[in-house]
């Protein structure tokens, strides 16, 4: 059985490609709708580094 954080880091990379997914399949983005993927993206980030240290740990 996997590590539970393990699950979180593939759910969050999930997440993540999720959202690059999106960003790149527009080809009218408005400022708005990247600078709200883009916090997303920073939320998701943070979570995956504090899992990656965790996990080290």
């Amino acid at each position: 059985m996997k590590n539970k954080i393990d699950v979180a880091i593939e759910y969050y990379t999930k997440q993540g490609n999720e959202i690059l997914n999106k960003v790149n399949a527009k080809t009218n983005i408005t400022a708005d709708e990247l600078i709200k993927y883009g916090e997303e993206m920073a939320v998701i980030e943070y979570k995956l580094t504090a899992l990656e240290v965790a996990k080290e740990s």
